[in-house]
């Protein structure tokens, strides 16, 4: 059964992300030296090349950078690998800026997207306990997009599991937290 979605703008969110994902705050200027410290982390001592470290943070500080123009609030990681030799599954949570009342409604989106996107990827909609919300998924990515109470726009949840894939319990993960997002 699902919970009765307000009417009203939330004021926050809420989402259970498991405590072994590393959290980046981008709502602060220290998000660069928090994604570092990651970066960090996940290679020292791994014996990977300095190169495979460097080219891990360019390629995550540009998610975050690109983000950030999209209204990105917080980034998480989580290492698929010993050793951190591929990207971390990841989940961008962003909130695109949206006049009051010029959002599209779910079904209208749904099709957008999926013209947007292409045959490669499954859109369709599904029911959260937080609202309707449109689904995209391809190999290796799986967004949602939730509509928030108040005709404010959506709620992007973004998930990249690069080494493991959707279909995988990365993936199933990542759709269970997407279904524990609850309003504030």
């Amino acid at each position: 059964m699902t919970a009765t979605v307000p009417e009203t703008p939330p004021s926050d969110y809420r989402l259970l992300v498991p405590r072994d994902w590393f959290r980046v705050d981008l709502t602060r200027e220290r998000w660069r030296g928090q994604l570092k410290t990651f970066v960090d982390k996940e290679f020292t001592g791994s014996g990977m090349p300095a190169e495979v470290a460097r080219s891990t943070w360019v390629a995550l500080r540009n998610t975050a950078e690109n983000g950030l123009i999209r209204g990105a609030l917080e980034f998480f990681l989580r290492s698929e690998s010993p050793g951190g030799s591929a990207l971390p599954a990841s989940l961008l949570i962003s909130w695109p800026p949206t006049p009051r009342g010029l959002a599209p409604t779910p079904e209208e989106f749904a099709e957008t997207l999926a013209r947007r996107r292409g045959p490669e990827t499954e859109v369709g909609l599904v029911d959260l306990p937080a609202g309707r919300t449109v689904r995209a998924r391809t190999g290796t990515t799986l967004d949602f997009h939730v509509r928030m109470p108040g005709d404010v726009g959506y709620l992007h949840l973004a998930c990249s599991m690069p080494l493991s894939g959707t279909d995988s319990a990365m993936g199933e993960l990542c759709d269970a937290m997407a279904h524990s997002l609850r309003w504030i």
